[in-house]
């Protein structure tokens, strides 16, 4: 019941349900307490109020909002609350007394504060904001952009200000208890004399050097900057804050990208969500903003998501556009009719084309190229379980979705069973549980299956342990058993970098947008350690607990790629979970939580053809822990390598390469175009008959050049595998912010 009501407030927690119905019933009791008179019910009732109001705020409650929508927002409800006291006061006797023209006048003189200061506030935000908004991006020698206020002046202001009524409000409360007219009237000084101080402490803020420059400055200082740096491939999108993942799966790849990389956004909101990167950054709101800025350096454009507001760089014509997607799948959003739109479309491998020609939307097979999936370079390739410890096998459903298609995600109808098979295995394996974590957010019946299952993993990991881990038949003979005081250290250490990761993430922050272009540039041995960090932690959070205990595994860390890492074996659903994983090797299942049957499950979903298909039951689970402990027993083993062969393309010469290469192939075609553009509108330009004749000879002359070029950047991909060895990733002469 808690639950359900939990859902349909649209809170986050118990705390937070009670907190909204104690402001609720807070307001009929203060009435209550005026009209009786009770001090004391008065007394209580507003403490409850103030108290419900302020942690509702600090929580950033949904209800909040949705109060102001219905006229009950936080002005009115503070407002209530005075001529509630000055009710009080009435009832009390009080109307003739000075206190009581005292607070009518007080908080009459303190609300004609509120508009000087809402005012101030809106001015100064903004004010400071800019037109971009930009990372990575050396702004601040060629523009002056102030500080912000002091983050105590702007944070939740509204809320501070009508909180300093406190003052005047217990200030009067004890004067009508005790008839001492000196608690009221200084109250209500402190009252006033706090909020005038507040409103003339950000007066200064909306005048002189303490205004960030106008749009027309700002726009002209990262044209400056863009003209020094000289971009040659850019990354652009535009989604929701929901679709981050989206252009944060790309940023890796952008930073080991052979060409001077730029990334650019069209939403505030993905900036905020935009994961650390050396790249630089601009984030375009406006449009008209984007198609005059100067990007006549880039060549290539590279689209992470097909949305409305990629027109507004589609419609340069001096660079080629690639739709590159954000994952390989089966899903009618891989063969989006729009498409067709771009002058080239980059897939995974064979299959992606494969379901374009099948799709038949107008993309032609000559236009798409197979660049592999650069992001999966992380996931190693399984050699076998080794000899000193059991297997492990990493069970990662997907969520329920939107709907009630009971083929979305195997918790509910067969999580548990997968489960109780798995720790009742004989031999033994590990049991890694990594839900979505998106589940349980629209059923009830997902998020219960979850907690059952997360119950049943943690219990059986007690029990694993209160049995002293005792090793099992694959154990070698003479490992013996985890040393505790190794596990001890571990999780020393683990404090110990989670503690520096905290220091280092933390302290660059920063919520004011102008500030955070203005310092936003990268500080690479920051990056650098952080990366670093991230890295050891992964390894020391493995070493923490024995290799044997079954594991909740929760949160962004550790990543799913380092419990594909962590793993022999996977079972999961249908997802680009599946598709990733197959770059593993590694044997896997996938359920058929719909029952639509073996055969036709593989032949409506590509990724599940080297897959053992489990049905609800789990039954046929065995087959694949045969398949992990003996790799002899493992009949899907050769279709698993053409299945990856097929999805995500060979494995050398490497994702990384085939993409820097497919970037300059393209790059070079763009200049080709250009300099053809430009020969023939030169040759048009002349006087005479042979005006043609020489257009026609500019033409072929480039692109006679354009062969030869192309024939030195194919020898050039071949060898790069061997240079990049010697490069950090991020760390590319081209790739530096503010690089020329």
């Amino acid at each position: 019941m808690i639950s359900t009501a939990i859902r349909v407030a649209r809170v986050g927690s118990a705390a937070e349900l009670a907190a909204a119905v104690l402001l609720t019933l807070g307001f009929p009791a203060l009435m209550a307490a005026a009209l009786v008179p009770s001090m004391p019910a008065f007394v209580v009732a507003a403490a409850v109020t103030y108290l419900a109001d302020h942690y509702l705020h600090h929580q950033g409650s949904y209800l909040i909002n949705r109060l102001s929508k219905v006229r009950a927002g936080v002005s009115i409800r503070f407002l209530i609350r005075e001529l509630l006291l000055v009710l009080l006061l009435a009832r009390l006797g009080l109307s003739e007394s000075m206190v009581f023209y005292s607070a009518v006048a007080c908080f009459t003189a303190f609300y004609g504060l509120q508009a000087p200061h809402g005012a101030l506030i809106t001015l100064i935000r903004n004010r400071r904001r800019l037109p971009v908004a930009t990372r990575n991006v050396d702004l601040a020698s060629r523009i002056r952009i102030p500080d912000a206020p002091p983050r105590v002046l702007l944070h939740r202001s509204t809320e501070k200000m009508l909180h300093l009524d406190l003052f005047a409000v217990v200030g009067i409360l004890l004067t009508a208890g005790t008839d001492n007219d000196a608690f009221g009237w200084t109250g209500i000084t402190v009252t006033l004399a706090v909020g005038l101080a507040y409103v003339l402490a950000l007066a200064p803020y909306v005048r002189g050097d303490r205004i960030p420059p106008n749009a027309e400055k700002v726009l002209a200082a990262v044209d400056d900057w863009l003209r020094a740096y000289r971009p040659g491939t850019v990354l652009y999108f535009s989604g929701s804050k929901d679709s981050a993942y989206q252009v944060n799966m790309w940023l890796e790849t952008m930073e080991q990208s052979d060409s001077a990389p730029l990334i650019v956004l069209r939403e505030r909101t993905i900036l905020e969500r935009l994961a650390p990167t050396t790249v630089p950054v601009i984030c375009v709101p406006g449009g008209v903003h984007l198609m005059n800025m100067d990007l006549s350096t880039v060549r290539v454009a590279l689209y992470a998501a097909n949305v409305g507001k990629n027109i507004h760089l589609l419609r340069v014509p001096t660079m080629k556009h690639v739709f590159i997607g954000h994952g390989d799948s089966d899903k009618l959003a891989s063969v989006n009719p729009f498409s067709k739109v771009y002058d080239e479309v980059w897939t995974a491998g064979r299959a992606g084309r494969d379901r374009y020609a099948v799709a038949d939307v107008g993309v032609r097979d000559e236009d798409i190229v197979e660049v592999g999936r650069p992001q999966l370079a992380p996931i190693r390739t399984w050699q076998g379980v080794p000899e000193d410890r059991m297997p492990t096998v990493l069970y990662a459903p997907t969520w329920e979705g939107w709907d009630d298609n009971p083929g979305n995600t195997s918790l509910v109808l067969a999580g548990e069973n997968i489960v109780r098979a798995l720790v009742r295995a004989d031999p033994p394996v590990r049991v890694l549980y990594k839900p979505h974590p998106f589940t349980g957010t629209v059923s009830p019946a997902a998020k219960a299956a979850h907690q059952r299952i997360t119950a049943l993993v943690e219990q059986a990991a007690a029990e694993r342990a209160a049995a002293a881990a005792p090793a099992p038949a694959e154990r070698a003979p003479d490992a013996g058993p985890a040393d505790p005081d190794g596990h001890l250290r571990a999780q020393e250490e683990l404090a110990r970098i989670e503690a520096r990761l905290t220091e280092l993430t933390g302290s660059t922050d920063t919520h004011d947008e102008a500030e955070a272009t203005r310092d936003g540039v990268v500080d690479i041995e920051r990056h650098q350690e952080i990366a670093r960090l991230r890295a050891e932690w992964n390894d020391t959070y493995w070493r923490s607990f024995p290799d044997w205990e079954h594991r909740v595994v929760t949160g962004a860390e550790p990543h799913l790629y380092d419990c594909f890492n962590t793993a022999d074996a996977m079972v999961s659903d249908i997802s680009s979970v599946v598709s990733d994983f197959i770059a593993s090797g590694k044997p896997y299942a996938v359920t058929d939580s719909a029952g639509i049957g073996a055969a036709e499950f593989k032949r409506q979903n590509t990724a599940v053809r080297a897959a053992v298909i489990l049905s609800n039951g789990a039954d046929e689970l065995g087959e694949l822990l045969d398949a992990v402990r003996d790799p002899s027993e493992d009949p899907l083993a050769g279709e698993r390598t053409e299945l990856k062969r097929y999805l995500i393309g060979p494995d050398e010469p490497r994702s990384i390469d085939r993409f820097n290469g497919a970037v300059a192939d393209l790059a070079l075609k763009a200049e080709t175009r250009n300099l053809g553009q430009s020969a023939r509108a030169a040759a048009e330009a002349g006087a005479g008959t042979d005006a043609d004749l020489a257009a026609d000879v500019a033409v072929d002359a480039v692109v006679d050049a354009a062969a030869g070029a192309a024939a030195d950047a194919a020898e050039d991909a071949a060898g790069a595998g061997t240079e990049m060895a010697d490069v950090l990733p991020g760390q590319h002469e081209t790739n530096r912010p503010g690089a020329g």
